[in-house]
């Protein structure tokens, strides 16, 4: 509707001078008229300039003056013929509006203020900053003093009104061409190619977004375990230490240094550093004992167990190993009930 008036009118006219005002006089939104000239001056159909024009517009405050009246006005009226005490007064008004409304009214000569009474010095007055605001707020113009006055009180504010005028573009018609984005194999047979307008490519248009980062639904699910055992007292062993001692991954869990799982194929040992600096030596002994000569109910692997193999440092093979270290730190200390959790998961494989 809004792009059939403009091109209608431009047809018979030579320019839209106001679009405030055109807008207006047919019953359409300003904003939708707005979104038509861009679309259509995208296009070269209209050439628009802008128009700018700045209006007042009133505040809260001065919305609720145009309404109730000024607070001088309401509180001269609020003095009785034979005058009133100041704590009277207060009790009758708004302490904000009592104190704006003392001092517009004392600069206006329309009251005395007694050290007793408060009386009135004239018997009529006419509320001018209702009617200056009646008038703004009807779109009508007043002079530059009285907004000056308004605008120091606070009871109006400048909007910017943004419009555009209006001329016949380069590639003006009455009704907008239908433009073609993609040629067919159908245009070419017919060709009708040949009677198509085609959008201009824009090689600066930036592609959709795409969308990334989901969660896989089963760190969901992981994320909810994990909420569920930390409000239950828990806590989380840590697993950001990736690289381990052959020691900690494999020896301390009793695998023999000879089991097939410690082949290059199957593990992944570091050049550097190659080897660990510093292991428990009391409990390096007594794993040693267990691979070699068994106990704890166990008869042991009965062969030769070498602290070199156990110094090897490797990609971690299984956060078991996390276990074997926790369980070890928890035993240097005084017994103590310990509620951890650990999430199994493989790093390497």
């Amino acid at each position: 509707m809004a792009e059939e008036a403009i091109l209608g009118f431009l047809e018979k006219n030579d320019e839209i001078r106001d679009s405030g005002e055109f807008a207006a006089e047919r019953g359409i939104e300003h904003n939708e008229i707005v979104n038509v000239i861009k679309s259509l001056h995208g296009f070269r159909y209209v050439d628009a300039q802008d128009i700018k024009r700045e209006t007042w517009v009133l505040t809260d405050e001065g919305e609720t003056y145009a309404t109730v009246g000024s607070p001088e006005v309401q509180l001269f009226l609020a003095i009785p013929q034979e005058g009133i005490s100041k704590e009277e007064l207060q009790k009758k008004l708004d302490p904000s509006l009592f104190k704006i409304g003392c001092a517009q009214a004392a600069k206006n000569k329309w009251v005395e203020m007694g050290k007793q009474l408060i009386s009135r010095k004239v018997q009529h007055v006419d509320d001018k900053v209702k009617d200056l605001l009646l008038q703004i707020q009807q779109g009508l113009n007043i002079g530059s003093d009285e907004i000056k006055a308004l605008k120091v009180r606070k009871l109006i504010i400048p909007q910017t009104w943004k419009g555009y005028s209006l001329k016949r573009g380069p590639n003006y018609a009455p009704k907008r061409k239908k433009v073609v984005t993609d040629l067919t194999r159908d245009n070419f047979q017919s060709g009708e190619w040949k009677e198509l307008e085609f959008k201009e490519y824009n090689y600066s248009a930036k592609g959709a977004p795409l969308e990334g980062g989901n969660l896989h639904p089963l760190l969901k699910v992981r994320a909810q375990l994990k909420q569920i055992f930390l409000c239950m007292g828990f806590e989380e062993m840590p697993t950001n230490n990736f690289v381990e001692s052959s020691f900690w991954n494999l020896d301390a869990l009793f695998q023999p240094q000879q089991h097939p799982a410690r082949d290059s194929h199957d593990t992944f040992f570091l050049e550097t550093p190659s080897t660990t600096k510093i292991l428990p030596e009391d409990y390096v002994q007594r794993v040693k004992h267990v691979h070699e000569s068994g106990g704890y109910g166990s008869r042991g692997y009965a062969y030769d167990w070498k602290r070199e193999e156990a110094n090897k440092n490797l990609l971690r093979t299984h956060t078991t190993a996390v276990s074997s270290r926790m369980l070890y730190q928890l035993a240097q200390k005084p017994f103590a009930p310990k509620k951890i959790f650990l999430y199994r998961s493989c790093i390497q494989k």
